[in-house]
């Protein structure tokens, strides 16, 4: 087979950093060429934008999935890591261009869908948890460290050269995939010829979630996900731009924040998660989960000083914690060939929410008038541009109100959390999808008697 060795976690590791990486140095740029292509609505526009982009990824996710167990793992690892990254370059040669190809990009930038697939095919049900951390983890540390390296390299040589330096990145994620990944998918598994039928189940973006009413546990975890990510996903919208723009955050200051909350969020999901599920149970780690995720929010609704965001943030690495939580809970409770069917409904409210947060957000900020009509200015002796001075002379009593917003939210979840027993059967049963993952299934990983599922894309860590 084409590639360097044979198929490995490591492989696709590779494929995650250099394409985050390469984003992620483009964090301050885009947040000032964004601001300056609509200097009149740009938080509407921002979320018009990324809501665009996240509803096209949930429609194709499962499409592309379908399809690339047909035709193969390396051919869609290609094809979504091109698409991604094709609006990179675009950003210094004609902005316009450079939002919508980011709009319409989501049809295939889904290359965690695909990366879960390929580390499904090389490794056993029991190591299978570990690779998909690993994963993650590689996601996040791109975070950690690219944005501060682009906002230095913004400030010492020009935007220009973070561009340039961000393309050839993603250039060498392609020629990586296309010279080194090996193909994880064997030909024994793929039928005949190309135009062998597809599953339209399996394609179906809605078929997870036309499930969630068949139990009421279900439901309520369901609810509770979908109240809870809706704002958590327009948060990552709009947060950094809120911060550069309303709270005159400086580009290093906005990366900074980056990669502390990172951290702290990556020491959350592993150490502390780990001590509360032991200590006080996994129903009560969700519920304080929510809880730091309304303080946080409300906190950020609020704030008018840096100093107050910087707190907040140290908050919003303790609410990451809920979605790994819920995570868990649904392993333990459902059957174990439920487990797929259950962590698919969870996956899809959250890709759902992907495409609505962002937008709902936008439109929010559009309705308070939460947008400023110029740059930040070099800041004043007091701390803080004189632009944002004024802008929170203006809105003094709610600088952020799609925050508040999204800590009700929060709370709705939290007052549904509640129902949720501690320990339960969840019973969704669906001759469809059993039929589906019969056929669809991968001898080459046999399950181990009384071994648990693991879902396919159970993306807790991102």
């Amino acid at each position: 087979p084409q590639g360097i060795g044979s198929p490995s976690v490591y492989h696709a590791v590779i494929v995650i950093f250099l394409e985050f990486f390469a984003w992620g140095l483009l964090t301050a740029p885009t947040l000032v060429v964004l601001h300056e292509t609509f200097p009149k609505h740009t938080f509407l526009m921002n979320g018009l934008i990324q809501g665009v982009k996240g509803l096209l990824s949930f429609l194709s996710a499962p499409l592309i999935g379908a399809l690339s167990d047909v035709w193969g793992r390396k051919s869609f690892l290609l094809l979504t890591v091109f698409f991604t990254c094709a609006p990179i370059p675009l950003m210094k040669i004609s902005p316009w261009w450079y939002f919508a190809v980011i709009s319409v990009s989501g049809v295939f930038a889904v290359t965690f869908s695909v990366v879960f697939a390929y580390v499904a095919d090389i490794t056993q049900e029991h190591e299978r948890s570990m690779a998909y951390g690993l994963v993650s983890a590689t996601f996040a540390a791109s975070l950690v460290t690219s944005p501060a390296i682009g906002a230095y390299l913004g400030r010492v040589y020009g935007d220009s050269l973070v561009v340039v330096l961000a393309t050839a990145i993603a250039l060498l994620d392609i020629c990586f995939i296309l010279v080194a990944v090996p193909e994880s998918l064997p030909e024994k598994m793929r039928p005949a010829s190309w135009g062998a039928p597809i599953s339209w189940e399996q394609a179906d973006p809605f078929a997870s979630l036309k499930k969630v009413g068949q139990d009421s546990i279900v439901l309520l975890i369901c609810i509770t996900v979908f109240l809870s990510y809706l704002p958590e996903a327009g948060q990552y919208s709009s947060f950094f731009l809120y911060l550069r723009q309303i709270m005159g955050f400086s580009s290093e200051s906005v990366a900074a924040f980056i990669a502390v909350l990172g951290i702290l969020s990556i020491i959350a999901q592993t150490i502390v998660l780990s001590l509360l599920m032991r200590s006080i149970g996994n129903k009560n780690t969700i519920l304080l989960g929510l809880g730091f995720q309304i303080l946080q929010l409300a906190w950020y609704g609020f704030g008018s000083e840096p100093w107050m965001m910087w707190a907040a943030g140290a908050v919003a690495a303790m609410s990451s914690i809920t979605f790994p939580a819920v995570s868990a809970l649904v392993s333990r409770t459902a059957d174990a060939d439920q487990q797929g069917v259950v962590q698919g409904m969870i996956t899809g409210i959250r890709g759902l929410c992907n495409g609505l947060g962002p937008a709902l957000y936008g439109f929010i900020f559009y309705i308070f008038h939460v947008e400023l009509n110029e740059l930040p200015m070099p800041e004043s002796p007091s701390g803080g541009s004189v632009a944002t001075q004024y802008h929170l002379q203006q809105n003094s009593i709610i600088p952020g109100p799609p925050f508040l917003f999204g800590a009700c939210s929060v709370l709705l979840a939290l007052l549904v959390a509640l129902f949720i027993p501690e320990h339960t059967n969840l019973n969704v049963r669906s001759s469809n999808w059993k039929k589906h993952c019969g056929s669809h299934g991968h001898p080459h990983s046999p399950q181990a008697p009384g071994e648990a599922k693991e879902p396919l894309l159970q993306d807790t860590n991102v």
